[in-house]
Parts: C-alpha cells; structure tokens; sequence
C-alpha cells in the first residue's frame, strides 16, 4: 500500500483535536535515560506499573546504572520479575547492557554522538529489541527525531480508513515523518496521546465510537475531503 504524503494537515488536526482533548501527556517516565531504556525493554507486553516497580526493584537494589546492573545479572529476573516474562527480558536488558557497554562505556553522552540511523541498526541487531523498542530508546532517550508506532496508532489509523493495519512497520514511520514537522516534542506528545486514545476509547473490543474526540474531524486533502469514518471492524 503506497502511503500519501499529503496527510500534513490532516495528521496535524488529529493532534491538535487531541491534545486539547487531553492534555499533555508528559512522557516517557524515567529521571535518567538509562532508566527510559530500561523502561522502553521492560514496557513489552505488559502495562507501566508493572515495569514501575521492577524498575523500582532495581533502584532499591542500588543497581540503576549499567555497569553495576552487568556485574550483578544473576539478580536481574528477581528484579525484573513484576514486568512478566522475566525470563525473557532480562536476557534482553543483559543483551542491551553488553552492546551498550561495549559500544559506548555506559554512557548516554557516548551513545548521543552516533548517527540515527546506525544507532537504530545497531539496536535492532539485539535480540528481542524490534522496531518499536528501538524507536523509542532513539526518540525518549536520545531525543531524535523518530516516529513510534505501535498496536494503538495501527488500530487507530486503519479504523479511520487512513492506512491498513498490516502496512510494515517502516513504512507507517515514514508516513508520520514525510508528513509532520521534524520536531522530537510533537513526535513524543503524539505517539502518548494516540495511546490515550487507545486505550480510553479505540478499545479492541467496544471501542466508544460515538465519543471518540476525533470521530468528526474531516479536512481537505488534494482537492478532496478526507472524513475520519471509524471501522471498528477493521
């Protein structure tokens, strides 16, 4: 499916429509971008207060810093136990911790000075990080300019006829970057209040349609009207 890049108005009115319908969304929690990437890790399949309070495990422990959290990795599934999988995720984050090390001591101000787009190589060749993981390490942590899609913007947008569900995940990112401003801040207020809207209306199952903020938004696009029609039966 070709994705447009005439939609800058009409992705722009979505935004507006929404954050005023919301407010700002104050994302990604974390006091550190260490504490972001781990969230980011963590965050798979599960919901944020989990991941809270293993990331709380791990302060406790006096082990939020990447060389000590390496040094210590017999304890990480203990710690990370509450965000599920553990298993799992901790050879992920052990995965993450050897690549960030190696690659740039454990220090974000390393890191920063790599290009975008060989950082979001590098971190897709870890096991377990894809896409979306990757892409919100660049844009929480690092500050770049890189549009996060997830399940939320897929549901969202495909309901309201603008692409389909199963478009790749690269070609979605680039519709949102060709069309929107290249600005970290609307990118990261964006991608939280599509997931507001996810998750308090464009439900999987009983979505509330009828109270949706953006159910009536409709602009001109190429001589035509675009009029957001929800399908919840995508």
């Amino acid at each position: 499916m070709k994705l447009r890049r005439n939609f800058s108005k009409h992705l722009l009115t979505i935004y507006k429509t929404l954050y005023n319908s919301f407010g700002p969304q104050d994302w990604w929690p974390g006091d550190s971008p260490f504490e972001i990437i781990i969230g980011a890790i963590l965050t798979q399949n599960t919901n944020w207060r989990n991941v809270s309070k293993a990331i709380n495990n791990i302060k406790r422990a006096r082990l939020l810093e990447p060389k000590k959290l390496l040094k210590h990795k017999r304890v990480i599934p203990r710690l990370i136990r509450p965000s599920g999988f553990y298993k799992l995720k901790s050879q992920r984050l052990i995965g993450f911790l050897n690549y960030y090390i190696k690659n740039y001591q454990g220090s974000v101000e390393e890191m920063d000075r790599q290009k975008t787009e060989i950082l979001r190589k590098e971190l897709l060749q870890i096991s377990g990080i894809g896409n979306e993981t990757a892409d919100a390490i660049l844009l929480y942590a690092l500050s770049r300019p890189v549009f996060v899609v997830d399940t939320y913007t897929r549901r969202i947008f495909s309901r309201h006829k603008i692409f389909n569900y199963h478009v790749p995940y690269d070609e979605i990112r680039y519709f949102f970057e060709i069309n929107l401003p290249n600005d970290v801040q609307l990118y990261n207020e964006y991608h939280a209040l599509l997931v507001k809207l996810g998750k308090e209306y464009c439900k999987i199952t009983k979505p509330l349609c009828n109270t949706c903020p953006i159910r009536d938004i409709k602009t001109w696009i190429s001589g035509y009207v675009i009029q957001s029609e929800c399908n919840p039966f995508r």
